[in-house]
């Protein structure tokens, strides 16, 4: 086989095997169930890290959640500090579609995340403004949050460009 033939095999392989997802309807029946605006009301606070496509911890955080309910809308204020010291804040309007569907907006994310709650677990994608030290780029976040009992949920979220995984975040969450 020709090299070319072989770089080609290779990418179709590895641009497959990056777009196999879990399916959220895997997840029907489990416990407890999660309520995704019962959960952020209030205060919460989490704890995460980043790892880059070398599986290599590039970031550690702390993050405060503040969430208001009015109605159909979740309203989540959230303030991150990372071990170097470098704070950020993001707001997140969220509301619910009905049958376990949400829509979110925030300020770095394009477009709109669109997310399902099925049993204990809901799956929320988007695309983000990541920025970086040089530049700012366009990536893809899949987004899993599981909720383990009353106080305590883990987010685990796939970051792709291009299909390609490029990223992960793990972050495990407090109800105060």
């Amino acid at each position: 086989m020709t090299y070319l033939k072989k770089l080609c095999l290779l990418f179709a392989t590895a641009c497959l095997l990056s777009s196999c997802s879990a399916d959220i309807n895997d997840y029907k029946g489990t416990s407890p169930s999660f309520d995704l605006f019962e959960y952020f009301q209030g205060d919460i606070e989490a704890w995460g890290m980043v790892k880059d496509y070398t599986n290599q911890q590039t970031r550690r955080f702390h993050v405060k959640v503040h969430g208001d309910v009015d109605g159909d809308t979740l309203t989540l204020h959230e303030d991150f500090v990372y071990h170097d010291g470098e704070t950020d804040t993001r707001v997140w309007t969220i509301t619910r579609e009905g049958d376990g569907r949400y829509i979110g907006k925030a300020g770095d994310i394009i477009g709109d995340a669109t997310g399902q709650v099925v049993g204990n677990a809901l799956q929320w994608q988007y695309d983000f403004r990541l920025k970086t030290d040089e530049r700012e780029i366009d990536v893809h976040f899949d987004d899993w949050m599981y909720r383990q009992d009353e106080r305590h949920l883990f987010n685990t979220t796939r970051i792709t460009k291009w299909g390609i995984q490029v990223g992960e975040v793990t972050l495990f969450f407090a109800k105060q």
